[in-house]
């Protein structure tokens, strides 16, 4: 999962990504974020903690990380939250278009998503922003999740 600065809506999907596999016993997938201008080591944004610590799920200990070559090349599948996003990736590595998509966009060929493709970014905003978000993006991590 990639967003800007891997403290919020990555961060959120990556883990909601993961409780979701543990529920469904999928032990062989690895669950990774990162971020187009992340600084490296930085803990996720105060609301970001708090809100999936509402879901229970601990993020404290998570280290903000800025995407390399090395984990686009090992990616099976991206995910980013913002056409900028997906943009800067694929500048970066045009070999990766085929595994890259929006979050939103990722389909299975029967279901089709006509609202607003972005995840917006709550940094700066009130938490319930950051609730708003985090349900959106478990919403979608919903659709596909038992598939992988």
């Amino acid at each position: 999962f990639v967003c800007t600065g891997n403290a919020c809506r990555s961060v959120i999907a990556e883990a909601s990504l993961r409780k979701r596999l543990d529920e469904f016993g999928k032990k062989d997938i690895d669950v990774k974020s990162a971020g187009v201008r992340a600084l490296n080591g930085l803990p996720p944004s105060d609301e970001t903690i708090e809100v999936m610590k509402e879901e229970g799920v601990d993020v404290s200990g998570f280290r903000t990380k800025n995407i390399t070559a090395d984990m686009i090349k090992r990616s099976d599948l991206i995910f980013a939250m913002e056409q900028a996003h997906k943009d800067e990736i694929l500048a970066f590595a045009p070999e990766a278009k085929s595994k890259t998509y929006l979050l939103k966009e990722y389909r299975s060929p029967h279901s089709f998503n006509s609202g607003d493709p972005a995840v917006n970014d709550p940094m700066g905003k009130p938490i319930e922003e950051y609730r708003i978000i985090r349900d959106e993006i478990k919403k979608e991590i919903e659709r596909f999740a038992s598939g992988l």
